[in-house]
């Protein structure tokens, strides 16, 4: 479908959540005055209470899930601290219930009012260019490999009905830098190598030979925060050829303590017809009010630099 002439779309994505979302969030996103909401997931550990709330969040929106919300279901380690019996209980696909249609991963949501078409990319990733947890995918979602995982992705876009695409994921692809504080970059020893997802790389660039345009994907899972210095944060934005804009949303934690009180993060993104105008990172204080905001992208002062 062709994409009309629209006003611009004002998104928040809000990045790993980690347990720190509150009802003021959901004030202040009403303040904020978005047409859409994106969430990157690592809502908890398994945190079914977390994705409660924000499933009920009064707001246009479309979710994935992070390496988080399967702590205890994917991987051996995290079974053997599993604080609940897997028998009777089984919180991942509780999760994937309460969110329902808003949940994206390795499928789509459709917003005819905003003509776009929002894609998940794997949920679940830990990230990095080895195939992990096979056990896991083969049995959720019937997955067994990076080609397969790509496959489910491009489906979800050949079903999607509009042509402009954003892509959701909780680790970005594979592509956006080898340094450690690239937006998927190794930041842990030993430091630096891009450890962004293959498959989600992959679907990007079919979903373009399909003649999708894709203004922005938007991810989190590596931290702003470094592990191995202080002195600088992990790069949050690039832009490829295509004019299409990569976000990691990861500022963690989401929520901090002032001495003017809470003070909670979202990035903004304005998209205006085919393309990202602006990216910020805005911090909304208890009057819901915007207190700091930072810059990160303009179309605009690119186009006067040029």
């Amino acid at each position: 479908m062709t994409v009309v002439n629209t006003k611009p779309i004002k998104i928040a994505v809000v990045g790993d959540v980690h347990d720190q979302w509150e009802n003021d969030d959901a004030l202040a996103l009403k303040s904020l005055a978005v047409d859409l909401v994106l969430f990157v997931g690592d809502f908890g550990n398994e945190a079914v209470e977390v994705v409660r709330r924000i499933a009920s969040l009064n707001i246009p929106k479309a979710a994935v899930f992070g390496n988080h919300d399967a702590w205890y279901t994917a991987t051996e380690w995290g079974r053997k601290k599993c604080p609940y019996n897997r028998k009777t209980e089984d919180w991942v696909q509780e999760q994937l219930d309460i969110m329902g249609e808003d949940h994206v991963g390795y499928g789509k949501r459709d917003f005819p009012q905003l003509q776009l078409t929002v894609v998940g990319s794997r949920p679940f990733s830990w990230g990095g260019p080895e195939w992990k947890y096979n056990e896991f995918y083969q049995e959720r979602f019937g997955v067994n490999g990076f080609e397969a995982s790509t496959q489910r992705m491009i489906k979800a876009v050949q079903t999607s009905n509009f042509d402009r695409v954003l892509f959701l994921g909780h680790n970005g692809p594979t592509g956006l830098g080898e340094a450690a504080e690239a937006p998927c970059g190794k930041d842990w020893n030993p430091i630096g190598g891009d450890f962004g997802d293959p498959d989600f790389a992959e679907a990007i660039a079919k979903s373009r030979s399909l003649g999708k345009t894709i203004p922005l994907v938007a991810f989190g899972h590596m931290h702003h925060t470094l592990r191995h210095t202080k002195a600088y944060p992990r790069q949050r934005l690039v832009t490829s050829t295509e004019g299409t804009v990569y976000l990691n949303a990861a500022c963690v934690s989401r929520i901090r303590e002032t001495s003017q009180g809470k003070q909670r993060n979202f990035s903004i993104v304005t998209l205006d017809a085919q393309q990202v105008s602006e990216v910020s990172l805005v911090w909304v204080g208890e009057d819901f009010q915007i207190v700091e905001a930072e810059l990160l992208y303009s179309a605009s002062v690119l186009l006067a630099q040029s």
